[in-house]
This record gives C-alpha cells, structure tokens and sequence, in this order.
C-alpha cells in the first residue's frame, strides 16, 4: 500500500486544526507558561503530547472504535473529563477573584514532573480525543492498512503534536507575554474560568451518537 492511499495531508491538517484551535489543552499550557516559567509550560505541554500520542495509537490498533462500541467505558472517560474540567474552572475563577499577585491557583506547580501529570491528565480524561483520533483513522486510514502504514501516520502526527504544543508554551513564556498577563491576571484567570466550565459542562451534556 502507498502512503498516498493513507490521505496523509488530510489527516495532517486536520490534526493540525484540532491541536491548534484553542481549547482546555491549549489555555493551560498558555497559561502555565505565562504563570509559572517555561520549564513548567514545557513540561505540561509533554504530558498532553503524551495523552494525544495514546489516543492517537489507540484509535491506530482499534481501542477508540472499542470504546466506543461500549458505551460505559466512554462515559468513564467523560464524567472523568467534565469533572477535571470544571475543577480546573473552580481554581481560575478562585485565582481570578483574588487580589494577591503571583502565580495563579490553577497554574501553580511545584514540579517539572507535577506539570507533566497535570498535562497528562487534561488529555487522558479528554472524550473528545477519543471521538476525534477515532473518526480520523476510520476515515483517512484505510481498513487493511499495514502495521508500517499505522506506524508512519502515528509518527506524523506525534511529530506535528510536538510543533504545536512546545510551540505554545516557547511562544506564551515569552517575556511580552509574560508581562501582558502580569498586568491582567485577573482577568485573563477569569476567561480562563469561563472556558474551562463552559467545556466542561458541554461534556456533560453532549449527546453521542446512537444514545
């Protein structure tokens, strides 16, 4: 089988669209970079790499369509995910509401290791991942794709993964941004309340298909 028949460049850009349009992946690596330094907004950026690398080769071998397939298993994954998501809101909006300068409650890490769990976990309790790598290997991946094939598409897309992610947390730890946030902390914890509840609760009441 040719790589042509995998529809590379389509599974490449729509991976593209979807690590790179903001989201709670996104906005706590941002902020976490802003907050607490580089180093951290790398590290957490590695964990939720390394969240969209196993749903990435789950879906790959076939685990996305059998979770699917039991509806149980998938909704573990969304409550686990809504309520992750809605606490992450609870602490912005704490650290949004309150006077005293510094880091921020919901990006406060005291660790490299500390920032790569929280990565980790935004993205492993992420359903959406699961639905999205599930429907993109159905349809860019053909049914008898070869082991090497699977391997290729898995790599590409870890690879673009990597570009976007330490990318955001490079580009949001710089000392502009840096400075920027200082001065609107507030508000900027605020929107990030906001968007983490405003996820969290639309997990919660999504449909999914065939319900």
């Amino acid at each position: 089988m040719m790589i042509s028949d995998l529809h590379l460049p389509l599974i490449l850009l729509a991976a593209l669209v979807a690590m790179a349009s903001p989201g709670p992946a996104t906005l706590a690596i941002a902020g976490t970079s802003m907050n607490a330094g580089r180093r951290f907004g790398l590290a957490l950026a590695a964990g939720v790499m390394t969240g969209s690398l196993f749903w990435s080769s789950a879906a790959a071998f076939g685990l996305g369509a059998i979770m699917l397939a039991n509806a149980w298993a998938f909704e573990v994954i969304r409550y686990a995910g809504a309520g992750y998501l809605l606490y992450l809101a609870y602490r912005s909006a704490r650290s949004a509401l309150s006077r005293e300068q510094g880091i921020g409650r919901q990006f406060k890490v005291t660790s490299c290791r500390a920032a790569y769990r929280k990565g980790l976990a935004l993205h492993l309790t992420n359903p959406k991942a699961v639905l999205f790598f599930g429907s993109l290997y159905s349809i860019g991946v053909p049914a008898d794709a070869p082991l090497s094939s699977l391997a290729i598409i898995i790599a590409a897309i870890a690879s673009l993964g990597a570009v976007v992610f330490f990318g955001y947390a490079l580009i949001f730890s710089s000392a502009p941004m840096v400075a920027g946030y200082a001065r609107l902390r507030r508000w900027c914890e605020g929107a990030f309340a906001i968007v983490f509840a405003f996820a969290g609760i639309k997990i919660l009441t999504a449909r999914i298909a065939g319900d």
